[in-house]
């Protein structure tokens, strides 16, 4: 069931207990500009309060997940560029931190490509089950950027500190197989098989008591909180001083460029 007015780049559901968040942004691959990211934040936060929710599943329309941040926002604000840093960054911190901060069950369903921002945060979910076709890349060099999406602590974590460092600093476009092999992704799906096997699953997990998952998901994280709010603090400091070298917007603009010929 569709719930109320509708956000612009987002489909809101409701099943019993569990909400589905989709992206959708589809003439852009779903990208996420600076609207979605408030969005988003907003979503989660609310799903978190509603004592109708206990579960939520993050997707993405189609068959992509989500391309990432939608450049071409920044890029044509009529802000000055330190006005846009300074919103944009605003806005990327909180949206991680209702990925982290999220009480209940948060479960991301990587139906396609999942790339930057999209792969930083969909990781930050409790469980993650991915289409054997998608994969996660996080392409922050290739752009002059930095890591962000607390993806300098989870990714380590997660993967390892050599397959962490390929991923961040050497561009890996990471297939799903790969992901199920570093832990990343708890199981690969068929496309054809999430309405079928995996969509039903998921509406039991919301038939669970939620208080119970809830503690447990509590006592999981008690470690770790604080140090996802580190990383998410010193990466979107890191993020806006890199903005502003002449480097990363030269590396910007030649990924438009490229782009625009595509």
């Amino acid at each position: 069931m569709t719930t109320g007015q509708q956000p612009a780049h987002l489909i809101i559901e409701q099943f019993g207990t569990v909400r589905r968040i989709t992206i959708n942004n589809p003439r852009k691959k779903n990208a996420i500009n600076m609207q979605a990211y408030g969005d988003l934040t907003d979503q989660l936060n609310a799903a978190d309060r509603d004592d109708s929710v206990s579960v939520v599943v993050l997707m993405g329309f189609g068959d992509f997940y989500s391309s990432g941040n939608d450049i071409s926002g920044i890029l044509t604000s009529n802000q000055s560029v330190e006005e846009r840093l300074k919103t944009s960054n605003g806005k990327l911190f909180n949206m991680v931190k209702a990925f982290y901060s999220f009480s209940k069950l948060l479960i991301g369903v990587v139906n396609g490509p999942a790339i930057g921002i999209a792969a930083t945060t969909v990781i930050l979910c409790d469980v993650l089950y991915m289409v054997d076709t998608a994969y996660f890349y996080t392409p922050f060099s290739a752009l002059g950027l930095c890591a962000e999406g607390c993806s300098s602590y989870t990714f380590p974590k997660l993967m390892g500190r050599s397959k962490a460092s390929e991923m961040l600093l050497l561009n890996h476009r990471m297939s799903a197989q790969e992901a199920l092999q570093f832990n990343v992704v708890a199981e690969l799906f068929k496309r054809e098989d999430f309405e079928t096997k995996l969509w039903p699953r998921i509406l039991l997990y919301g038939e669970l008591p939620i208080g119970s998952i809830m503690a447990t998901k509590q006592l999981m994280k008690r470690f770790e909180v604080d140090e996802l709010e580190k990383a998410n603090r010193n990466e979107v400091d890191t993020l806006a001083k890199r903005w502003l070298t002449e480097e990363a917007m030269q590396a910007v603009m030649n990924f438009m460029t490229r782009k625009s010929k595509m």
